[in-house]
């Protein structure tokens, strides 16, 4: 594996410290990336007719890197960033999505979801809506309704912004179902969601996010302590790897072994794409008539300036 070339300067002729990993088959052109991606985000808005759009900052890349994508897509001035911190966030997150804030320039608001968290599943030995047992919920159950409340207070705040919500979700989370149904997933578009993990820090790199977002452990912040890749048991460059190989360049299991991936970490990977399809794909719907919604009745989103 090889580093990306975002260096770190150090003092005496020290040798200057990778910024991140970045494992070679996933570099990318990052000026073309980030061109089709600043395109995307301006054509989504002007096809839906808005001119504004809003993100959750959780203080996290996925995140800084849209917030930075979208002020260059439509303005600072455009653009809303939402911070929703619960009251075991890590401060540090607030922080650097207030660095981000304030290097974009654009709005921002910030709302507690510890009422909303913390009416349904009780706190202090009080139940909450969700009845006595829900007292005592799981970590998963707690992080996924966190989750929720939060894409349910950027909805709502779309409303009084008058934009739309851009999505944050990469691929390579999208593709193992490292997401939230209706919760981080929820979105009208999604501008970095063809970029692996990796390839986010690349591109982030290159538009401009601070440096110590890029270096920090990759984290939901659902609750103390929690990172993605200790909870995943994956590092982010080879859980990357083996995704491109066996997703873009449709590699047997056998052809991946001998490439050097573990049997047991393909078998794992193939399990968890497979049993999240059902994450990547609108609900299905019973076919009863002779055109149906989603089935056989589908058209493109409106072009800009198309007459339909």
């Amino acid at each position: 594996m090889t580093a990306e070339s975002g260096i770190e300067p150090r003092g005496g002729g020290e040798p200057a410290e990778p910024l991140f990993e970045l494992p070679p088959e996933l570099a990318i052109d990052t000026a073309v990336a980030r061109r089709v991606m600043v395109g995307f985000i301006r054509n989504q808005l002007a096809q839906a007719g808005f001119g504004r759009t809003l993100l959750g900052l959780s203080g996290g890349i996925d995140s800084a890197l849209v917030a930075y994508l979208a002020a260059e897509a439509v303005g600072p001035e455009n653009l809303l960033c939402v911070l929703m911190p619960y009251r075991t966030s890590s401060s540090e997150s607030v922080a650097d999505a207030r660095t981000v804030v304030d290097r974009l320039g654009c709005a921002s608001d910030l709302i507690d979801i510890s009422p909303i968290v913390d009416g349904y599943f009780g706190s202090d030995g009080r139940s909450g809506a969700g009845g006595p047992g829900a007292l005592e919920a799981s970590q998963l159950r707690r992080g996924n309704f966190m989750a929720r409340a939060r894409m349910c207070s950027l909805y709502d705040r779309s409303v009084t912004w008058g934009g739309l919500v851009v999505g944050t979700g990469n691929k390579t989370e999208s593709l193992i179902g490292y997401s939230t149904l209706f919760g981080d997933s929820a979105c009208a578009f999604n501008p970095i969601g063809d970029l692996y993990k990796s390839q986010v820090r690349q591109v982030a790199a290159a538009v401009g996010v601070p440096e110590a977002i890029i270096r920090k452990a990759p984290s939901a912040d659902l609750w103390p302590g929690q990172t993605d890749e200790a909870e995943a048991g994956f590092t982010y460059p080879e859980l990357d790897r083996l995704l491109f190989w066996m997703i873009d360049k449709r590699r047997t299991d056998e052809e991946l072994a001998a490439m050097g991936f573990r049997a047991s970490a393909i078998e794992r990977v193939k399990r968890l794409v497979a049993v999240s399809e059902f994450k990547r794909q609108v609900p299905p719907v019973a076919k009863l008539g002779p055109r149906t919604t989603g089935v056989d009745y589908l058209y493109p989103r409106r072009r800009p300036g198309s007459a339909r």
